[in-house]
């Protein structure tokens, strides 16, 4: 709604003050409908909080539309705890592009093994945020254009161990086939 300073703590009573004078100097504190927060106990608290301060009158349906909970944070939280049981997968398949991208040599090298094998390179290998999934949907998806490198590679080079396995490139297969679906609702929230 508005970006302004609030003194530390970020408790509940303290944002709820904030935004409510918000509204009051705005004078929409009898025009809003709803108000969306992500999903922490503070913004909980602090709507029931805002509520409290505003005129019953000011709401629809009694306020039971009041409190929003921000979809796409429910979608990402959702996401990550599921990310977090088949992670050993996506942690092989992050650290092999690790190993090829972070030196040129490497890096060289792999996109030399896309040529030879007649692969052709349309995305380049980048590493994720592990913190935001739909990152690692990207990650994974690409990387899944070079499976066939990456085994090639492993033959190339004596000092890169940490191929993924056939049942790795499965798992990340899977996975991207039911994340693409979670990737364009997110970009339609966005």
């Amino acid at each position: 709604m508005r970006f302004k300073y609030v003194p530390h703590p970020h408790d509940a009573a303290i944002l709820s003050d904030a935004l409510g004078e918000c509204l009051i100097d705005w004078n929409i504190d009898n025009k809003k409908s709803t108000v969306t927060v992500n999903n922490c106990a503070t913004n909980d608290a602090m709507i029931l909080l805002l509520k409290d301060k505003l005129h019953s009158s000011c709401f629809l349906l009694d306020g039971k539309l009041f409190h929003m909970r921000c979809c796409a944070h429910i979608l990402n939280l959702i996401i990550k705890d599921g990310l977090s049981v088949i992670g050993d997968s996506v942690d092989r398949i992050r650290d092999s592009i690790t190993y090829w991208t972070t030196l040129v040599k490497r890096y060289e090298k792999f996109e030399e093994t896309t040529r030879m094998i007649h692969v052709q390179y349309i995305k380049k290998l980048t590493l994720n945020c592990v913190t935001s999934w739909n990152s690692t949907y990207l990650v994974l998806s690409t990387a899944l254009l070079y499976k066939n490198v990456f085994t090639r590679c492993k033959l190339r080079d004596s000092r890169y161990r940490g191929a993924p396995s056939e049942d790795d490139w499965v798992m990340a297969q899977s996975l991207c086939d039911k994340l693409v679906l979670f990737y364009k609702i997110t970009k339609l929230f966005s």
